[in-house]
C-alpha cells in the first residue's frame, strides 16, 4: 500500500499542474481589466499602468503564470483586494467551510444510510416509496432554490432561524442556529444520492446465497442485515460518499452564497466579481487539492472495507 500511495501522490503533481494551467487560462479569458475593477472607472491611465505593473498584469501570459505559481509556493502571492497573502486569506475562511461541510456530511450519513437500508429491507413499502420520492426531489431541486424556500418559511414566516450569516462556532447555540439551514441544504443532495445507492447496493446483496445461509443458521435479522449484507454493500456507498465529501468541501459555493456564509466558496465568488485573479487562482487550486486528496483517501479506504483488495 505504501508504494501505491507514493505513486498516487506523485501523480498529483502533473494533475495539479494541469488544473493550475486550466484555471489560469480561464482567468485570462474572462473579460474585464482587474486594474480597472480595483481602481474604478475614474482612474487615470498612470494609476492603471502602475497597478498593472505592480501585479504583473502587463507581462506576457506565460510570465504571469510562472510568477503566480512561484509566488503561491513561496507565500508571496497576495490578493489584489485584500492586500494579504492568498493562502492566509483562504485559511481564514476555511474554518466556516469545514464546519458547514462536516455538519452536512454527518447529517447526510445519519439520515441516508439508515433510510437506504430500510428501503431495501422493506422494499415496495410505504417507507420505500416515500424515501425514494424524497430522494428524487433532492436530486432534482437546485441547491439555491431549496435554500430560498427554507429562508422564506423558517426565517421570514416562522422566525425560528436566522436567514443568513455566521453565528460563530458550531458548538455554541447561536452558531448552531445559523448552521441548521445551510447544513441541511448542502446535505440534501448527498442524502438523496446516498439513499438511492445504498438501497440499490443492498438489494443486490440481500439476494445472495450467503444471506440465505446466514438466516438458515439462525443469525438474527439485524446481524444478517448489518454484518453480512451492509458490509458487502459498502463499496459503492463509500465511493459515492468520497466523491460527495470532496464536493461538499470544494463546491459549497451556492449554499455559502445564498446564506451569506463566510466560507471559501463565497470568498471565491466575491473574488471572481472583483477580478482578484491571484485570490481566485489560490481558492480554486486549494479546493482542487482537497478534492483529489479526499478521492485518494477513499481509494485507500477500499482496502479496509475489503481485505481482498491489494494495491501492490
Amino acid at each position: 500500500m505504501l508504494n501505491y500511495t507514493l505513486r498516487r501522490l506523485m501523480l498529483l503533481v502533473p494533475l495539479l499542474f494541469f488544473i493550475s494551467v486550466m484555471i489560469f487560462g480561464i482567468l485570462k479569458l474572462t473579460p474585464g481589466d482587474p486594474a480597472m475593477v480595483l481602481l474604478g472607472d475614474r482612474a487615470t491611465k498612470e494609476a492603471l499602468e502602475l497597478t498593472r505593473e505592480k501585479f504583473a498584469l502587463n507581462k506576457p501570459v506565460h510570465i504571469q503564470y510562472i510568477k503566480m505559481m512561484t509566488h503561491l509556493f513561496t507565500g508571496e502571492l497576495k490578493s489584489i483586494y485584500y492586500r494579504e497573502n492568498v493562502i492566509m486569506v483562504v485559511l481564514k475562511k476555511m474554518k466556516p467551510t469545514l464546519e458547514l461541510g462536516g455538519a452536512a456530511m454527518v447529517l447526510a450519513v445519519l439520515v441516508s444510510i439508515p433510510a437506504g437500508i430500510i428501503s431495501a429491507v422493506k422494499r415496495n413499502s410505504f417507507f420505500d416509496y416515500a424515501s425514494m420520492t424524497t430522494a428524487l426531489f433532492g436530486i432534482s431541486i437546485p441547491v439555491f432554490f431549496t435554500g430560498i424556500l427554507l429562508i422564506y418559511f423558517f426565517a421570514v414566516k416562522l422566525r425560528l432561524l436566522p436567514a443568513s450569516g455566521y453565528g460563530g462556532s458550531m458548538f455554541t447555540l447561536e452558531g448552531m442556529r445559523h448552521l441548521i439551514m445551510p447544513a441541511f441544504v448542502l446535505s440534501f443532495t448527498l442524502m438523496a444520492s446516498t439513499t438511492r445507492i445504498t438501497r440499490a447496493s443492498m438489494l443486490d446483496v440481500i439476494k445472495e446465497d450467503y444471506i440465505r445461509t446466514a438466516r438458515a443458521k439462525g443469525v438474527r435479522e439485524f446481524g444478517v442485515i448489518m454484518v453480512h449484507a451492509f458490509k458487502n454493500a459498502l463499496m459503492p456507498v463509500t465511493t459515492n460518499l468520497g466523491n460527495q465529501i470532496a464536493r461538499l468541501f470544494a463546491g459549497a459555493v451556492l449554499t455559502e452564497t445564498v446564506f451569506a456564509w463566510p466560507g471559501v466558496g463565497r470568498l471565491a465568488v466575491n473574488a471572481i466579481f472583483r477580478r482578484d485573479e491571484p485570490l481566485v487562482f489560490g481558492c480554486v487550486l486549494i479546493l482542487s487539492f482537497i478534492y483529489v486528496v479526499v478521492n485518494l483517501m477513499v481509494d485507500l479506504f477500499y482496502g479496509v472495507i475489503n481485505p481482498q483488495i491489494r494495491y501492490e
